[in-house]
């Protein structure tokens, strides 16, 4: 029996802090974990960086959102937010059925 594959989006915020590589070279780095994880990413869209509404830190007070279009089968989401889980790059993530 062969698992079927479904369409996900992911929204990603990512903590740039610190970081000397570029908004896209971040994106691609982050991109191919996804990849690794099993997912066929289909589209990627930089939605820019948003001040937060509340931020429980005061020097982290916006952040890069980024949406990932990917398919894959019913584990792939649980497996990208185990691999990001200790990612310091992504500071919140949201992986919904699409």
């Amino acid at each position: 029996m062969t698992a079927t594959a479904s369409n996900y989006k992911a929204t990603f915020i990512l903590d740039t802090r610190g970081r000397e590589e570029s908004i896209d070279d971040l994106i691609e780095g982050l991109k191919a974990e996804l990849a690794s994880a099993g997912a066929e990413v289909s589209e990627v869209e930089n939605l820019g960086r948003q001040d937060f509404v509340r931020t429980p830190d005061i020097k982290y007070t916006a952040g890069v959102y980024v949406r990932y279009d990917f398919s894959g089968t019913a584990e792939v989401p649980a497996a990208i937010l185990e691999k990001l889980r200790l990612n310091k790059l992504v500071s919140h993530k949201m992986i919904q059925k699409a």
